[in-house]
C-alpha cells in the first residue's frame, strides 16, 4: 500500500514545521548545550523523528522503522567505512614514522601555524574534498593538523570552516550532476551558475579560517599570502566551472592554488612566525596542543610515498570509470521491502506524485574507504608490516572508532526518516512561503537541507525539485535556485552532525563533539546567511550574472 507524504498534518504550517524541526532540535541541543555524548544524543534525535512520523505525520511504523534502518545503512557504507579507514591509514603510519615525514614536508614549507592552515585545511582539503568528498577532506586534515601540533578544538573546527567553498563540486562534481539529473537542470547552466556564487565565497573562506584562528591582526599580517590563496583557487573555479563542467573544478583549483602559495612563499615571508597552535582567545582544548617540534629533513624517496599514501589511491578511486569498472564487479542492490516504491511525494513538492526508491547499493569495492583501505594496507607492507600487525592494527582502530561509527549510523538514520516521513519538506516549504525574500530563504533552505543530512548531493535530491517550482512561481530564476541551493548548502556541512563527528574522531578528541558544534555554528549561520544576501543581489540587482554561458 503507498502511503502519501502530508507536509502540513495539524493544518497549521507554524506548529506543523515547529514539530518538523524538534528532532534536529532535540538532537541538536542534547549535543552542544547538555554536552551529552554524541551517540546518546543522535539516539534521542532518532526517537524523536519516530514519534513524530508515525504520530504526527500519519506514517506507518513498519515503514518509519524501515527507513532509519535503511538510513543505517547508508550510515556505515560509505560515511562510516571512509573514517574507520582514514583512522586505521593514520595508525599505520604514525606508528610507523611515514605520517611525521608528511608533518615534517608540510612543516618545511612554513612554521607558520596560519600559512600551515592555508595549505592543509584550505587547499589540500579542496583537493580531497574534490577527490572523495564524503567526509574524506575533514578526516585527512583534521588528522594532519593535530599531527602538526594544533589544539584538536582548532584541527577539527578549523578543518570544518575550511571545507565549505570546494563542497558543491566535491566529489568529482556528483553534488550538482545529481542535481541535474534528478531535477531536470541543464547540467552546464547550473554549474556555471554554482560557478559565479561560489568564487566570491572561496576568496573570502580563507580570510575567514585565518581569523577565526588568530583573530584581525594575525589574519592581516599575512594578507598577502591569503589573498593569493584565495585569488588563485577562485579563478580557475570561474573558469573551470563556466566553460569545462563540474567534474574537475575542485581538483584543478586546489593544485593550482597549492603551487601559487608555495611559490609565493619563496619570495614573501611574514614578519613574524605564529606558533601558538591554539586558537586565539578562549580555546578549551588548548592544554592539548603540542608545542612546535624541529622540523626535520627526510629524502626525496620518502617525501613522495607518504604523499602517495595520501593521495593516490583516494583520487583513482574517484574517477567515474574506476568506479563504474569496480561497480560492474561487485555492487549487489538491495531494495528495501516495505519502503521501495511505497512512499509518494505529492505537490507542491513536485509536479506530479512521485514515488521514492529506497534501494541499498552494497558498492564495497568501489566506496571511497575501500581505496584508503587498500592504500593503508599496501603502504602497510611497503612499511614492512607482517600482516599479524596490519590486522591487529585494524582491529584495534575499530575499537578505538566504535561510538563514531554508532554515532554515524544512528545520524543517517535520522537524516534519512526525516526525508522519507516528509518532515524536512514542510521546513522547506516554510521557506519557499517567503515570497520576495525567498532568494534569501531559499538559500537557507540548502542550508537546512546539508545541516539535516550531512549532504549537498542529498540536499540536492531533497530540494531541488521544490527549488525549481517555487522559482517558476515567483519568476526566478530557476537555474540560480537551484545553484543557491548548493551553494548554500556548503556553508551547512561544518554543523552537520556526521561530519562533526568526523572532525572530533579525527582528532582523538572523544565525547567532545558539543564543544565543536558551539564552535562553529556561528561561522556557519553568518557564511550560509551572506551567500543567501548574494544570490538576493544576483536576483534583482546583478541580472547580468544570470546570462548562460555557451
Amino acid at each position: 500500500m503507498v502511503w502519501q507524504q502530508i507536509y502540513d498534518p495539524l493544518g497549521n504550517m507554524v506548529i506543523s514545521t515547529a514539530l518538523a524541526a524538534l528532532p534536529v532540535v532535540v538532537m541538536l541541543v542534547a549535543l552542544g548545550f547538555f554536552h551529552i555524548k554524541a551517540h546518546i544524543a543522535a539516539g534521542m534525535g532518532l526517537i524523536t523523528a519516530l514519534l513524530v512520523a508515525v504520530f504526527v505525520y500519519g506514517m506507518p511504523g513498519d515503514m518509519a522503522g524501515r527507513a532509519a534502518l535503511f538510513g543505517g545503512f547508508t550510515g556505515l557504507l560509505p560515511i562510516g567505512w571512509i573514517v574507520l579507514n582514514i583512522i586505521f591509514l593514520h595508525q599505520l603510519t604514525e606508528q610507523n614514522g611515514s605520517f611525521a615525514v608528511l608533518q615534517d614536508s608540510l612543516s618545511g614549507i612554513t612554521e607558520d601555524r596560519r600559512i600551515q592552515l592555508l595549505l592543509i585545511a584550505f587547499c589540500f582539503g579542496a583537493f580531497f574534498e574534490g577527490a572523495a568528498g564524503f567526509g574524506t577532506p575533514v578526516a585527512v586534515t583534521a588528522a594532519i593538523l593535530i599531527g602538526l601540533g594544533f589544539s584538536p578544538l582548532a584541527a577539527s573546527g578549523l578543518s570544518l570552516i575550511a571545507n565549505t567553498a570546494p563542497v558543491a563540486f566535491g566529489a568529482l562534481g556528483t553534488p550538482v550532476i545529481t542535481l541535474a539529473k534528478v531535477h531536470g537542470y541543464d547540467l552546464m547552466e547550473v554549474t556555471a551558475m554554482i560557478g559565479r556564487q561560489l568564487p566570491f565565497f572561496s576568496l573570502l573562506v580563507p580570510f575567514w579560517l585565518i581569523w577565526a584562528f588568530a583573530g584581525r591582526k594575525g589574519m592581516m599580517e599575512i594578507w598577502p599570502a591569503i589573498l593569493v590563496t584565495g585569488v588563485s583557487f577562485a579563478i580557475p573555479q570561474f573558469l573551470v566551472s563556466n566553460y569545462i563542467g563540474p567534474e574537475l573544478v575542485d581538483i584543478i583549483a586546489a593544485i593550482v592554488s597549492m603551487v601559487c602559495l608555495v611559490a609565493f612563499l619563496r619570495v614573501w615571508k611574514p614578519k613574524t612566525v605564529w606558533t601558538s597552535p591554539s586558537l586565539r582567545g578562549h580555546d578549551p582544548s588548548a592544554a592539548e596542543a603540542k608545542p612546535p617540534q624541529p622540523v626535520k629533513r627526510h629524502s626525496t624517496q620518502a617525501l613522495v610515498a607518504a604523499w602517495v599514501i595520501l593521495s593516490v589511491f583516494v583520487f583513482i578511486w574517484g574517477l567515474p570509470s574506476v568506479k563504474a569498472w569496480l561497480n560492474g564487479i561487485f555492487a549487489p542492490a538491495f531494495p528495501m521491502a516495505g519502503l521501495h516504491n511505497l512512499i509518494e511525494k505529492v505537490p507542491p513538492v513536485v509536479p506530479a506524485p512521485h514515488k521514492e526508491a529506497a534501494v541499498y547499493t552494497l558498492n564495497l569495492l568501489s566506496a571511497t574507504g575501500t581505496g584508503i583501505l587498500l592504500s593503508a594496507v599496501v603502504s602497510a607492507l611497503v612499511m614492512k608490516y607482517n600482516p599479524v600487525a596490519i590486522v591487529t592494527t585494524f582491529f584495534r582502530t575499530f575499537w578505538l572508532v566504535r561510538y563514531s561509527l554508532l554515532t554515524i549510523v544512528l545520524m543517517l538514520a535520522l537524516g534519512t526518516l526525516t526525508r522519507y516521513s516528509g518532515t524536512d519538506t514542510t521546513l522547506g516549504l516554510a521557506f519557499a512561503n517567503t515570497g520576495v525574500l525567498y532568494p534569501f530563504f531559499g538559500t537557507l533552505m540548502g542550508w537546512i537541507g546539508v545541516a539535516l543530512t550531512g549532504s549537498d548531493t542529498a540536499s540536492n535530491v531533497l530540494f531541488g525539485g521544490m527549488q525549481k517550482v517555487a522559482a517558476e512561481q515567483l519568476g526566478l530564476s530557476a537555474n540560480l535556485m537551484g545553484a543557491a541551493n548548493s551553494s548554500g548548502g556548503v556553508m551547512g556541512k561544518m554543523i552537520d552532525a556526521q561530519s562533526i563527528v568526523v572532525a572530533s574522531t579525527a582528532t582523538r578528541w572523544f565525547d567532545h563533539e558539543g564543544d565543536i558544534l558551539r564552535y562553529v555554528f556561528f561561522h556557519s549561520i553568518a557564511l550560509a546567511c551572506l551567500v543567501g544576501l548574494y544570490v538576493t543581489m544576483q536576483a534583482y540587482v546583478w541580472p547580468f550574472s544570470l546570462m548562460v554561458v555557451h
